[in-house]
């Protein structure tokens, strides 16, 4: 039967009586802890502390532990200890307690820094080739099918792609036209703030218009579209393959690429030039009413200089920029969308993972059509 617990401690010559009494259970733990807390300031005089546990009726894992902790704690103090009276029923349970934590924590070998430099480039090698990978596979599903789709017009789904590009293009125009617009007006102020020291402002215009035409302005859309638009899609996906919605689409027959990748990607290759045109010219009339503003130069002046400055070529050159930059964010952010797993902490990660490389391959992008068309004559 269970009784309240005592524990009794009777001091000799150079040893400590500990004797344990009734039921050492995790109902009376609150008792528990009182007496062995008050046992535990006699432990340091004593050269032995012996454990009598015959007085003892019912014990589980809490009351074991606390008697382990008495004995450990007297051990620690340079105290001899020695138990007796451990009955039967319960010698298994004390026993396994006592070896709990009893062995020794080694510590982990330290690594060569060479080694350990030359593992993770390997790995992150690795990670790229199938980064890499999973991009040519994804370009060439989207290519089969848009196969399919030119030989069946009518698989295309176009209440899917007009809703896609309405999400993409129209719902992002303010803050398209309002971003670009400051770009523009900040670029112009800087330009004149500068070029007044040797009464150069009118090569404002010039700068502005170049750098608007040909890489800010496609560069500046295509970044915003990859943290808007392309970390929508990764959510969007990865949220539906979380919910075995893709593996229902399998199931029911249905090609997930076609069903819901093709229509985002074309709706985005379609939109961003689009977007790349507006904002470029939100930028130059940024620059104009800066330079007027700021510069003194009116809008007949900065028109007319403006088109002394700049050709068609650089404005070809930013809109073939567009739909190449477009692709490259359909791909990523959707093939990462296709990698979440079944946590909201995988989905949180793909989604950064996805606006990151986006944006990376964007600027990367950018820099390789600019060696292109320099290489060109454009």
């Amino acid at each position: 039967m269970a009784s309240h617990p005592g524990l009794t401690a009777e001091p000799t010559e150079n040893a400590l009586e500990l004797r344990p009494s009734g039921s050492w259970v995790s109902r009376y733990v609150t008792e528990l802890e009182t007496l062995t807390g008050s046992a535990n300031a006699k432990l340091g005089h004593a050269t032995v502390v012996r454990l009598d546990l015959g007085a003892v009726s019912e014990i589980d894992t809490v009351g074991a532990w606390l008697i382990e902790k008495l004995g450990r704690r007297a051990a620690a103090g340079g105290s001899r200890v020695e138990a007796t009276g451990v009955a039967e029923s319960y010698g298994g349970l004390v026993e396994e307690v006592r070896q709990v934590n009893r062995r020794e924590i080694t510590p982990a070998p330290q690594p060569n820094p060479l080694v350990a430099k030359l593992s993770e480039l390997g790995r992150s090698t690795l990670a790229a080739a199938q980064d890499i990978t999973i991009f040519l596979d994804m370009l060439a599903a989207l290519a089969f099918a848009l196969g399919r789709t030119l030989r069946r017009p009518r698989s295309l789904r176009v209440t899917s792609l007009v809703y896609q590009m309405y999400r993409i293009g129209w719902q992002a125009i303010p803050i398209v036209v309002l971003i670009t617009f400051l770009i523009g007006a900040i670029i112009a102020q800087q330009g004149i703030f500068h070029f007044r020291r040797f009464g150069a402002e009118s090569y404002v215009v010039d700068m502005v218009g170049i750098l608007v035409l040909r890489e800010l302005g496609v560069l500046i859309v295509a970044i915003m579209v990859a943290g808007r638009s392309g970390s929508a899609y990764t959510a969007e996906i990865g949220s539906m393959k979380m919910r075995e919605e893709i593996d229902a689409l399998v199931t029911m027959g249905l090609d997930p690429v076609e069903v819901l990748i093709l229509p985002r990607i074309v709706a985005l290759v379609l939109t961003l030039p689009i977007l790349a045109f507006i904002g470029s010219m939100a930028a130059l009339y940024g620059g104009g009413l800066v330079a007027q503003l700021y510069g003194g130069m009116g809008p007949p002046i900065f028109i007319a200089r403006l088109h002394e400055a700049i050709s068609v070529t650089h404005f070809e050159v930013g809109m073939l920029k567009a739909p190449f930059m477009a692709l490259v964010i359909g791909i990523v952010a959707c093939s990462e969308g296709l990698r979440v797993k079944g946590s909201a902490e995988s989905l949180g990660q793909q989604t950064t993972t996805s606006v990151v490389k986006s944006i990376f391959l964007v600027i990367v992008l950018d820099g390789l059509f600019a060696v292109f068309f320099a290489s060109i004559g454009m």
